[in-house]
């Protein structure tokens, strides 16, 4: 005979992934660009000019 579910063993993967960190609209491929590269340098050269 079974006992209450409080008392049931359950294992967790610990390797298992259900939910991702980022989702693809939060990475560059998402807004259209080609790659992941580091974005400082045009990130730099794309500041308005007020900023000096």
């Amino acid at each position: 005979m079974s006992g209450p579910d409080d008392d049931r063993r359950v294992e967790f993967l610990d390797d298992l992934d259900i939910l991702p960190d980022t989702t693809s609209d939060e990475r560059g491929v998402g807004w259209g660009e080609d790659s992941e590269e580091d974005s400082t340098a045009r990130l730099i050269a794309d500041r308005p000019p007020h900023w000096g």
